[in-house]
């Protein structure tokens, strides 16, 4: 993924990333059923992963992911490094106001290209914005087999005022 042009580099606290984690991983309950896991979390992008679970099969004879969890969870993704650039844009703000940005967050198109099977013991996830607007972002999302192969992408659009 190529660097888009965003604020300036954002040293942000830890209470920020750890309230992010939290909103993400423990508070989101669909990212927990998903098992979505937050590795890395920068001013204008997130990387996650997804173990493979029996739960998360969608073909049950070539034990596939089932594309929901992979459009759900690239969703989620984008959401997230759409937050992290909110969060980016108002380091003025303490960060309990910055993670309060979070309730404005909502998904307005979201377009998915499933290029190979999802297949594997676990799953890398990539979202970065493109664009924040003062009224929509922009971002695009990569879904990554534990080879490091590409499996599926996707773009989205995201409301945040």
């Amino acid at each position: 993924m190529k660097k888009p042009v965003a604020a300036a580099a954002a040293a942000f606290e830890p209470e920020f990333i750890d309230g992010l984690k939290k909103i993400f991983e423990e508070m989101i309950i669909f990212n927990q059923v998903l098992g979505l896991k937050v590795t890395s979390i920068a001013e204008d992008r997130a990387s996650g992963r997804i173990e493979m679970r029996r739960e998360l099969i969608g073909h049950y004879s070539h034990n596939r992911i089932h594309g929901g969890v992979i459009s759900a969870s690239l969703d989620a993704m984008g959401g997230l490094a759409v937050l992290a650039a909110i969060g980016a844009r108002h380091m003025d703000e303490p960060p309990q106001q910055r993670l309060a940005r979070f309730g404005k967050l909502g998904t307005i198109d979201l377009r998915i290209d499933y290029l190979r099977p999802g297949i594997g013991e676990h799953f890398e996830l990539r979202a970065e914005v493109l664009r924040l607007g003062s009224r929509v972002a922009t971002t695009r999302m990569e879904f990554l087999g534990a080879d490091g192969k590409l499996l599926s992408t996707g773009a989205g659009a995201y409301i945040v005022s």
